[in-house]
């Protein structure tokens, strides 16, 4: 049955936003008619010299000038019907004209989110199907893109590799101890710079899904990486009278944003501290070192792909510019941001500031 009221609904409504509107227009219009006409003559005062209702004598004829006050009250109800039926009319037309403009919006929203969410599904009047269907069109363009963006990294990242691999096989063969080392170094250098230049061209979106994850298990389990490969690297926890709840967030890119974060400190800064804490509905992760810092000029297009700062970093430290500027897509695409700024004892502090997100839609 509702089915079938769905299908009549749709069936008699015009196809056209357009159509519609004028519809409910008339319809408006026909409705106001018809409920003054009948309040008039049944709830409404009788005119001036008829009998009042309950008997009397005939009301008195109105002096010149005089509007009598029955046929005022009519009047005023009359435009009180007419202008509450119109009324009610705009307000259905606003919201036929709103819908599914904050349908788009809601999905493009979404979009930013998740790029294989389900498309929409095309209902409604003819421009609402064309629209809704030109973004779905939209979307599986951009994830073909997306597709073929990826093939073409892992093609290139298997042509740039193969030959590093080569050049690893040859250095271990050299006889020289110092110079079997320092090919080690380049050809590690020049490895992290194609990963990191790749992750930049592939991006940092991923399917990986939202959950609740214990800030303080991931920055241990880092910390603890970093010291096994030499890093100085020191957490600094909490006071444990204020324990820290889960953060619900995607917990490999959130640690690929802290771990390049600790890598550019202690890179610049020779060392790395982690502390964490609550700010309000936020979560505040700061990465900070003993480094010379930024000027002011630096600060401002740190997060800028592919940028180096002059002078107060060193630029014989390798990278290519790319680490501050992953970590800050990743913290955005987590809904939150990095903050740059120089530690009042020195060094720089990186923040990653981010919401706490309901876990519920």
């Amino acid at each position: 049955m509702k089915r079938l009221l769905t299908w009549l609904r749709w069936r008699l409504l015009p196809s056209t936003l357009f159509g519609r509107l004028a519809l409910l227009l008339g319809v408006a219009v026909l409705v106001s008619h018809v409920l003054a006409l009948k309040l008039m003559f049944e709830v409404g005062p009788d005119l001036f010299g008829h009998a009042p209702p309950g008997g009397g004598p005939p009301l008195p004829p109105p002096r010149p000038g005089e509007v009598p006050g029955p046929m005022l009250l009519g009047l005023l109800l009359d435009i009180g019907v007419r202008l509450s039926a119109l009324m009610l009319a705009a307000w259905i037309g606003a919201r036929w004209l709103a819908q599914p403009v904050q349908r788009l919006a809601d999905a493009a929203r979404e979009l930013g989110r998740d790029i294989h969410r389900t498309p929409l599904v095309e209902e409604g009047s003819d421009e609402c199907r064309q629209a809704t269907r030109v973004f779905n069109q939209m979307q599986a363009q951009i994830c073909k893109q997306l597709s073929e963006r990826d093939s073409f990294v892992a093609a290139v990242s298997h042509d740039l590799r193969t030959p590093l691999t080569r050049m690893t096989l040859r250095a271990e063969s050299l006889e020289d101890t110092e110079q079997r080392l320092s090919f080690r170094r380049d050809i590690a250098e020049m490895n992290d710079m194609i990963t990191a230049t790749l992750d930049h061209l592939r991006g940092v979106a991923s399917g990986e899904p939202m959950e609740l994850l214990d800030v303080s298990s991931l920055l241990s389990s880092l910390v603890d990486d970093c010291l096994a490969w030499g890093h100085p690297v020191t957490l600094v926890e909490p006071a444990p009278s204020r324990p820290m709840a889960p953060l619900l967030t995607q917990g490999q890119a959130l640690r690929r944003c802290i771990s390049n974060l600790v890598d550019n400190a202690v890179r610049y800064g020779g060392s790395a501290q982690l502390r964490y804490f609550d700010k309000g509905d936020l979560l505040c992760i700061e990465v900070s070192d003993p480094g010379p810092g930024m000027t002011p000029a630096d600060l401002d297009k740190a997060l800028t792909p592919f940028y180096r700062a002059e002078g107060s970093r060193n630029r014989n430290s390798g990278g290519v510019g790319l680490g501050l500027s992953i970590a800050n897509d990743i913290a955005r695409r987590l809904h939150g941001e990095v903050q740059l700024k120089n530690g009042s004892g020195g060094g720089l502090m990186a923040t990653v500031v981010l919401p706490r997100l309901s876990a519920t839609p």
